[in-house]
């Protein structure tokens, strides 16, 4: 997993509402020990400034805003992505074979080419909701299925949960990145997350990198609480 600033497998989200906030934050984190990941409410509400920014304070940032819409706009979302300078972008496997392989081709031609994952089913989706979609699939083997397909259209890696880790590694092999949100210490409360591993658990079982959010935002000292996790997963 090259093009990085750093070796860190932790991944702070910025799950903030604004960039006041999150620079805060970032100014008590070393961008030696970990990278950062924006989601769509601080992206829509602060723009590719603070993305720009952040890129400038040396931290690589995963850019989360699950692209899916026809295959030639993902592209050239992934190629204005590719130009701020992110480090991982993301696409919802969804969107298909085609749409997925347009983003891989777009990227193939910028002189920085991102590492590009792929959403398989959301972590809030239940048995219930994919039915009502129409899909009789059970969520694990669909799971699987559209992992497959990422792989097969070019696609690094995808976002899983840690329970899905495992199997899918086994699957896809072990150069094929994941990403594991929904990742606590030992010690700490599980929020809204449902499925949850702590961070040594998750790097055993298959997770190349590791969302954390309140955990290390929250934290009294975001740099200690972000170090004792590295520790406990080197």
């Amino acid at each position: 997993m090259s093009n990085s600033n750093n070796n860190s497998r932790v991944i702070v989200s910025l799950d903030f509402p604004d960039g006041k906030q999150a620079l805060d934050l970032c100014q008590k984190l070393d961008p030696a020990s970990c990278k950062l990941k924006i989601g769509k409410e601080l992206f829509t509400r602060e723009g590719p400034a603070l993305v720009e920014k952040l890129i400038s304070s040396d931290f690589d940032i995963f850019l989360d805003l699950k692209y899916h819409d026809i295959p030639n706009t993902v592209a050239s979302a992934c190629r204005a992505a590719a130009d701020l300078g992110v480090w991982m972008l993301n696409v919802h496997a969804s969107g298909g074979r085609v749409m997925m392989e347009a983003a891989n081709e777009a990227l193939d031609k910028t002189t920085h080419k991102p590492l590009l994952i792929a959403v398989t089913v959301l972590t809030s989706m239940s048995q219930e909701d994919l039915t009502e979609l129409g899909i009789n699939k059970p969520v694990e083997e669909q799971v699987m299925m559209l992992a497959n397909l990422a792989k097969s259209s070019g696609l690094n890696g995808v976002v899983c949960s840690a329970k899905e880790a495992s199997s899918l590694k086994a699957e896809l092999g072990k150069e094929f990145c994941l990403v594991t949100p929904g990742i606590r210490p030992a010690n700490s409360s599980s929020d809204d997350q449902k499925r949850i591993m702590t961070p040594a658990e998750a790097i055993d079982a298959g997770s190349h990198y590791l969302v954390i959010g309140r955990p290390i935002t929250k934290a009294d000292d975001p740099l200690a609480a972000l170090e004792s996790i590295n520790a406990s997963i080197n």
